[in-house]
């Protein structure tokens, strides 16, 4: 199915992953959102658990393998393009996620992955639903 204008919403998955008082970040190298920072994920694969396409979406994008847990939000991605048609549709699913082994390296489809310290998150750009679903998480604020 194509990403730009769908004609199903797609389901996008991504793990929020803490370590030693840092969150794994990757700043976006594709729309929506490129240039942006975010928890690293992607879409799910047809016949794909979330649990699973969280793990693999993480691993494939920084390098970085992890355990998925629990759910800790779910949210509507819609943008409209300049004639209001839905030009992108995400269901995106976000879950905790342990950090198992591997250090943060770009993929392909990544402008940069790091581990953020929490303090330092307010200083990047980034979606507002994602910082509003990261101080829940952390209790901190992210702005």
């Amino acid at each position: 199915m194509e990403r730009q204008y769908p004609s199903l919403p797609l389901v996008g998955v991504a793990g929020v992953v803490v370590k030693d008082g840092c969150v794994l970040m990757v700043q976006r190298g594709a729309d929506p959102g490129r240039g942006q920072w975010s928890i690293p994920g992607g879409r799910l694969h047809v016949g794909e658990r979330v649990r699973d396409g969280v793990e693999r979406e993480v691993f494939e994008e920084c390098g970085v393998h992890v355990r998925a847990g629990d759910v800790l939000g779910v949210a509507d991605l819609i943008q409209r393009d300049g004639d209001g048609r839905v030009r992108y549709h995400y269901v995106l699913v976000d879950l905790a996620a342990e950090h198992l082994s591997g250090d943060p390296r770009p993929a392909s489809d990544a402008m940069a992955a790091r581990w953020v310290p929490v303090d330092e998150l307010s200083g990047l750009d980034m979606p507002d639903r994602l910082r509003n679903l990261l101080e829940r998480v952390l209790g901190t604020a992210a702005q």
